[in-house]
């Protein structure tokens, strides 16, 4: 038996039209995008195929990916695939948490309109800045934002590969760390372009937000195991509301969790929502180990018939 895991995507993979092709001919895909724009109060179909600047913003992203990785989850369910282990990217935790039987899809898309919102206004546009450091030691881009917070906040927020951390934080500065990451021999760092300073401490209010959100919310227990970001092992029930606040303001350990699942024995991982970037992020961890992904039709083709 093929032991599978799904990893689920996070924000800033999301794109104008995307699932359309899916929407048009799926009923569990349709189903699931009208369950949830009854649940938001607006037509989330229409706002991701025709309104990119909203699909952009974070209240709106968060909702629009959530919904599209949890219908693309539900028709492969519909197909016999299904995983063995999840793990999701920030946001696609969520989604992971929907699929491992933790929380209903609509107490998740509920969720994550506020996350969104939360993480929106914690750390307004031009507050902060984030850059993804190339091909350079974890250890000494560690020290030296620790050197750098005589600035201000600037930490890892993302630990994507051995060979891509992003920093965050307030703008002055991540770009003292960038200056001295620079005299320290690093070559490549690349600016990224989102909303704001996401997994660092600028974020404390909306972790606390947050936080309260999920005292309202019922988990359920695990019916399959589940991959955290913040602590990069398997989730336990009595946690999951603790790590979930946490998370919006402490790094993502992406590259240990994967670690975690291969542990776990996965013979192939299967990337679900809009983009490749995860896909991406695990050749450059193992090579060896079988990744597909599905955004749309043709992605979809390809894995029923590989």
């Amino acid at each position: 038996m093929t032991k599978r895991a799904f990893l689920f995507a996070g924000q800033g993979a999301q794109k104008l039209g995307m699932a359309s092709d899916l929407y048009a001919a799926y009923p569990v895909v349709k189903e699931t995008f009208d369950r949830a724009s009854r649940i938001l109060g607006y037509d989330l179909r229409e706002l991701i195929d025709s309104n990119e600047e909203k699909l952009n913003q974070t209240r709106y992203t968060q909702p629009a990916i959530l919904t599209t990785s949890v219908a693309i989850y539900r028709l492969l369910a519909e197909n016999g695939i299904t995983p063995d282990i999840v793990a999701g990217l920030s946001l696609g935790e969520y989604s992971a948490l929907v699929a491992a039987g933790a929380l209903s899809f609509e107490d998740a898309v509920a969720l994550v309109a506020k996350r969104g919102e939360f993480m929106e206004t914690a750390a307004p546009a031009g507050s902060g800045k984030m850059v993804a450091v190339m091909n350079t030691d974890p250890s000494l881009i560690e020290e030296i934002c620790q050197k750098a917070s005589e600035k201000g906040v600037v930490t890892p927020a993302n630990y994507n590969t051995p060979a891509q951390i992003v920093i965050g934080g307030e703008v002055e500065a991540v770009d003292y760390a960038v200056e001295l990451l620079k005299e320290a021999g690093a070559k490549r760092l690349i600016p990224l372009n989102v909303s704001g300073p996401f997994h660092t401490a600028l974020l404390e209010s909306a972790s606390q937000k947050l936080a309260a959100e999920l005292e309202k919310v019922l988990f359920k227990d695990f019916t399959l195991p589940l991959v955290g970001n913040t602590e990069a092992q398997i989730m336990k029930s009595e946690d999951v509301k603790a790590l979930l606040a946490l998370q919006v303001m402490e790094p993502v350990l992406f590259y240990y969790s994967i670690a975690t699942i291969q542990e776990f024995g996965v013979d192939e991982v299967i990337e679900i929502g809009p983009g490749k970037v995860l896909s991406g992020f695990l050749k450059k961890i193992d090579k060896t180990l079988p990744t597909h992904n599905v955004e749309d039709q043709a992605s979809l083709d390809a894995l029923l018939n590989a």
